[in-house]
């Protein structure tokens, strides 16, 4: 046999990617110079990558992140190694001391979130239920017409109520609400004199002449009677100015699924609405209206705050926004931005951070979206829907989301990391017309109230606070109910 030479082995060595130790830092000081950024763990030489190959394979047993370089660490989070500058010089230098604080930082955050909730766990949890016994002033019989829909106005010191009547169609009402740092809960209900035969597909509080002043209704037509959407002023369901409402106005538009009010100052008294392959935005003062042909039902609408731009959720899973200030244009390019989800999307939410938005489906998802990137950083696991057309409810201040499933349950979670923190059971058996509606407040009642959580179902109203020990008047009796006076006004 042949003996091969130190030139063959020299070429064999070549082949196989040895080099020497001067060659290897000659050739990485050409390649990175003096700039902080050190090798990539994954393009490195060949040696080094088997190296981090075979301590990858001991990592996932070991949970050892990458094998120490001398003079680089190694970022977990950008997956590639950065050079340790010395401490002498005035850039900011990286040391592993540094870099141990630093960790050290990242755990101490960590532990703060899961802080918070457990924080939060422990107070949903001490939510306990409490029946608010409505009675009229004008009879000792308790009320009988079942609640349909519960909504909140800014400072939850009113609440919006639709109420299926015995007889036929429902009935409008406002309940205004004290609360008391203790926790007690004083409400007045208020009824308003005109019942309509016509059912209510959406609603939202609008701030015509101040703050929540209005209150605007789709109403859906029935027969001759054609479909609309109601602006009533929030005065008409109240003793304190009844000869001087405000304005009251109604605009015929065909059956709308949806309605939104726009806060922003350059969409002013704008409001719009959700229709059948169509989306129509209407200025309550003038009337004038601009209306977008879209390919499916819109069944779920918001503004943002800070731009006029509104959001639509629809029947096909898509959803979109609107700039309005690109009113003018023929084509598509009005609609900011899109992207869907796998079924019919009931509810979008904006967040305080207007990036971000909350939205659900009928199949019970709930994500929440990047709207800059149109991606899903966030899923809320537990949500029941089939084809219901349910409500979310945020309460940033608390941390939490909310949502009434097809099933009766109501669910809470954190909004932060999306931990399911409580189901709570309907207080009346399950059905497809005693799914529970519900408003959450962290000041229930006005500015002393407390956090808490408002439900109604059939023709009973409850109570959840954080805080359950009531010591002032209209506290808990010894039954477990809540004790307080409700007069209704007629």
């Amino acid at each position: 046999m042949k003996k091969g030479n130190w030139r063959d082995r020299g070429r064999d060595r070549r082949r196989l990617g040895y080099r020497s130790d001067w060659q290897r830092d000659r050739t990485q000081e050409q390649r990175y110079g003096s700039s902080e950024a050190g090798p990539s763990y994954r393009d490195r030489t060949p040696e080094n990558r088997s190296i981090s190959n075979s301590a990858a394979a001991s990592s996932s047993s070991s949970s050892s992140a990458a094998p120490e370089l001398p003079g680089f660490y190694f970022d977990a989070e950008k997956n590639r190694y950065f050079r340790l500058l010395p401490g002498h010089n005035n850039c900011n230098p990286l040391t592993r001391g540094l870099l141990q604080e630093r960790e050290q930082e990242k755990h101490r955050a960590r532990m703060i979130t899961e802080d918070e909730r457990l924080i939060h766990e422990v107070k949903v949890s001490g939510m306990r239920r409490h029946r608010l016994e409505v009675q009229s002033s004008e009879s000792s019989s308790p009320n009988t017409d079942h609640f349909r829909l519960i909504v909140g106005d800014s400072a939850c010191e009113r609440v919006f109520t639709v109420n299926d009547v015995s007889h036929g169609g429902c009935k409008y009402g406002i309940m205004n609400f004290r609360g008391c740092s203790r926790g007690s809960l004083s409400v007045k209900m208020c009824d308003n004199l005109y019942f309509t035969n016509r059912k209510v597909n959406s609603i939202c509080w609008a701030s015509v002449t101040h703050s929540d002043s209005h209150v605007l209704l789709c109403l859906v037509g029935m027969a001759e009677t054609p479909g609309c959407v109601s602006l009533l002023p929030a005065s008409l369901f109240s003793n304190s100015n009844p000869d001087q409402p405000g304005m009251l106005c109604s605009f015929k538009i065909s059956t709308a699924w949806s309605c939104a009010w726009c806060l922003n100052p350059q969409a002013d008294k704008t409001f719009s609405t959700g229709l059948s392959r169509r989306v129509i935005v209407t200025d309550a003062v003038t009337g004038r209206r601009q209306t977008y042909g879209i390919s499916s039902d819109v069944l779920a609408q918001q503004f943002a705050l800070r731009a006029p731009v509104l959001f639509n959720g629809c029947r096909s899973g898509e959803i979109f926004s609107i700039d309005l200030r690109q009113r003018g244009r023929r084509d598509h390019s009005w609609k900011a931005c899109r992207f869907s989800q796998d079924s019919a999307i009931t509810s979008v939410r904006i967040l305080q951070d207007e990036n971000y938005l909350l939205a659900a489906d009928m199949i019970g998802e709930i994500k929440l979206w990047d709207v800059r990137v149109t991606k899903p950083v966030r899923k809320y696991e537990g949500h029941h829907n089939q084809h219901a057309y349910l409500p979310l409810h945020v309460n940033e201040a608390e941390g939490l989301l909310m949502a009434v499933g097809q099933d009766c349950y109501t669910r809470l979670w954190s909004l932060g990391d999306g931990q399911l923190l409580r189901t709570i059971p309907s207080p009346h058996p399950a059905g497809k017309d005693m799914i529970p509606s519900v408003v959450f407040s962290s000041q229930l009642g006005g500015n002393r109230g407390l956090p808490g959580l408002l439900m109604a179902v059939r023709h009973d109203l409850y109570y959840f606070p954080y805080n359950s020990d009531y010591q002032e008047g209209g506290g808990v009796t010894s039954s477990g109910e809540l004790g307080l006076t409700v007069e209704r006004w007629v």
